[in-house]
């Protein structure tokens, strides 16, 4: 099992000298570096302690082409993508850019009360199956109302090998607990 965490982008080099697991940025543009006021290249990510960054959450979508520029220019600085694909047909056509992760979390159900494994639980199965299908070697991880243990253990057995998760974490009273809670589904 493995636990990553995403910051704002001013907090990366802060989070990532103060804690052992990865950090993920929010997202980061496909430029080089140079004359691009106000975007992140991933470059800057790398050189703060980031692992990688999120691509194409619902609130930050990009184009299927800015997603595949995004997926190559943190490949080509050996940076992870966690790309977001909001069904199951996106989910198969952001699975040929061959990103180490893929999470499918419909934007719905994103922060709400009901997982998408309760909701919908043929948007995880079939995510699954179509990134198989495109990009066997992508992890499939499951987003959008992850809650509980019992959220995490239904979106494992949809075939998905983790979650993505913020507002179960960020509201709770207790985050730590509430970490705690999800790692308990595994």
């Amino acid at each position: 099992m493995s636990v990553a965490i995403a910051p704002a982008t001013p907090d990366i080099g802060r989070v990532a000298g103060a804690v052992a697991i990865p950090v993920l940025a929010q997202h980061v543009d496909a430029v080089e570096p140079g004359a691009h006021t106000g975007s992140v290249p991933p470059e800057a990510v790398g050189k703060a302690g980031g692992w990688g960054s999120l691509v194409n959450h619902s609130e930050h979508p990009l184009s299927p082409a800015e997603v595949a520029r995004t997926v190559a220019r943190l490949g080509a600085l050996r940076l992870t993508a966690v790309v977001c694909a909001r069904d199951v047909r996106s989910a198969a056509r952001l699975a040929r850019t061959a990103p180490s992760y893929l999470a499918v979390e419909p934007p719905e159900l994103i922060g709400g009360n009901i997982s998408v494994s309760s909701a919908r639980p043929e948007v995880v199965s079939g995510a699954v199956s179509a990134v198989r299908s495109v990009a066997p070697s992508t992890v499939v991880l499951c987003g959008a109302g992850i809650h509980d243990r019992r959220d995490v253990a239904r979106s494992l057995e949809l075939g998905a090998e983790g979650i993505l998760v913020a507002s179960a974490v960020t509201r709770a009273p207790d985050p730590r607990a509430a970490i705690a809670g999800l790692l308990a589904g595994y």
